[in-house]
């Protein structure tokens, strides 16, 4: 309530510096939802709304004594050509024309907002580097005012905002109450952030530093300077996701860095790749990367470190994803961690030296089993719902793709279903493919895709089918092999069908097989590369 009652005082500042042709057509409820007013000279005034649409208001277009109203209720603009009300969140931002005289205003409304990082507030306790990525207009410097005064009020921490453009704790000597007793060091223009960054931890001895958009390589040099001094950094950055931030080389030192290696021929041949591949240079800057989707989901990368190493090498990875439902409690979708397996052994060669010889296996660790949401994209849907209640899964099927925590496409129809899939990817909602409608192959796939293990279905109903026994036998060879215990195992014979499932299980271990014999005695040989 308190909030409200504070939006509400805010509103009313903004709504008294409107020229009289713009505040008629204005009301507290038609402000409601809307995120900008903007005037240009010689156009009608708009009103831009939260979810995208534009409303003109039905009044004269705007002239110079308008703009010239606005700008004598307001202190003069910065050199980015911003400006503020004082003691309010608001922003107004001017455009100017060529002899420097202001023709356009965007006035963008700053809300108090509470509950957004709820669903975040483990993690922002931690006292970890957060960096926040996204999109403008979703939330990032929402989220950052909020997590101020959480960890100063809160956890009493000493926090210090470096404020370029006031939109933190808005304009005016006194910060605003929604920062709580975080401190806050204005910067006079915005080439300055980062000296002021580091006179920040030079002066004032802060436990926590938080900064809004990052966008320099000097800037993010200076973050690295803070990091290292053990001071707990709350940002955000320019860029959608982190795989953009990897390839930015300005901002790239923030999770890192980014270099070239050129391999061995035996280990380039181990990882299946070129020889010149790129790989992390350093530590991150920041322990945690959380990708904002939209208002209510977020997407989280725990381990900086990790999640780059998997997007530079090319390997599936899956954030955990968090959503804050506005009519809800927080729903915490359960934690699905990407990890890499590494197994090492020493192997002989035929001169007798020795080689070491490792294999990584990628499979997904979820700390609780709710009930999984499974979208399928040209798949059969009675195969899967067989399947389902034959290994009784605790899964779910449904319409909209977006609530997934997992999609079953068929391959072949993949690029038809671009639009969904790629709505699939902006949720970081993992995909898994299937090459036929079969009941062995989908229910590899979904085994695969839920992370069973052989003997994790046996205890449900002892259902096992030829292509799982087949599978199974496939494993055991596999590890054999891999363990030195054989150079070479071939196993029972099996149908066309089923001894292409088994090739496709050898590859994921970099091993080789082959299929030998004729007509019904026809089996796999596996064997090392």
């Amino acid at each position: 309530m308190t909030d409200k009652i504070q939006f509400q005082n805010d509103l009313d500042k903004l709504i008294s510096i409107m020229p009289p042709k713009v505040l008629s057509n204005l009301s507290r409820e038609k402000l409601e939802d809307v995120i900008e007013i903007v005037l240009d000279i010689g156009r009608v005034p708009e009103v831009r709304h939260s979810g995208g649409k534009i409303e003109k208001l039905n009044c004269e277009i705007v002239n110079d004594e308008d703009i010239s109203f606005i700008t004598s209720h307001l202190q003069e603009f910065t050199h980015d050509n911003r400006s503020g009300i004082p003691g309010t969140l608001h922003r107004i931002s001017a455009i100017r024309n060529r002899q420097g005289k202001v023709i356009g205003l965007t006035c963008r409304i700053g809300r108090v907002v509470t509950g957004t990082i709820a669903c975040i507030k483990d993690i922002c306790t931690q006292g970890k580097s957060i960096l926040f990525l996204g999109p403008p207009g979703v939330g990032k410097t929402t989220k950052l005012r909020e997590i101020s005064r959480l960890v100063a009020d809160e956890l009493g921490k000493r926090v210090v905002i470096v404020d370029t453009s006031n939109e933190i704790a808005g304009d005016g000597d006194v910060p605003h109450p929604a920062v709580g007793s975080a401190r806050r060091m204005q910067v006079a223009q915005p080439e300055y952030q980062k000296d002021i960054m580091i006179e920040a931890v030079e002066n004032h001895t802060p436990e926590v530093i938080v900064v809004d958009e990052i966008g320099t390589e000097e800037e993010a040099q200076a973050a690295r300077t803070i990091a290292e001094r053990g001071v707990m950094l709350i940002a955000t950055a320019h860029g959608n996701c982190l795989e953009s931030l990897i390839k930015n080389p300005t901002l790239s030192d923030l999770v890192g860095g980014i270099q070239s290696v050129t391999l061995g021929d035996d280990e380039a041949k181990r990882r299946a790749s070129q020889k010149t591949v790129l790989e992390r240079e350093k530590q991150p800057t920041f322990d945690i990367v959380i990708e904002i989707l939209d208002r209510n989901t977020l997407a989280v990368y725990k381990n900086t470190s990790e999640a780059v190493d998997y997007i530079l090498r090319g390997w599936p990875i899956r954030p955990e994803i968090r959503k804050v439902e506005q009519h809800k409690e927080v729903e915490i979708k359960p934690i699905v961690a990407p990890v890499i397996e590494v197994e090492k052994h020493e192997i002989k060669d035929a001169t007798g030296n020795s080689m070491n010889f490792s294999f990584s296996r990628q499979k997904y660790v979820e700390q609780t089993k709710p009930m999984r949401k499974l979208y399928l994209y040209a798949v059969s849907r009675t195969i899967v719902e067989k399947i389902i209640e034959r290994l009784d899964l605790n899964v779910e099927i449904i319409r909209n793709v977006e609530d997934a925590d997992i999609v079953l496409a068929h391959k072949n129809f993949a690029k038809g279903g671009a639009k969904i899939l790629n709505t699939a990817k902006e949720y970081r909602v993992q995909i898994f493919y299937v090459k036929t409608n079969s009941m062995a192959q989908i229910q590899k796939v979904l085994k695969d895709a839920l992370d069973i293990q052989p003997g994790d279905v046996e205890s449900t109903q002892g259902y096992k089918d030829e292509a799982e026994k087949a599978l199974d036998e496939t494993k055991e060879a596999i590890n054999k092999i891999i363990k030195n215990e054989e150079d070479f195992i071939e196993l029972a014979p099996q149908s066309q069908q089923i001894r292409k499932l088994q090739h496709e299980l050898v590859e994921q271990y970099n091993l080789k097989s082959s299929s030998v014999g004729e007509g019904h005695t026809r089996h796999l040989r596996i064997y090392k590369n």
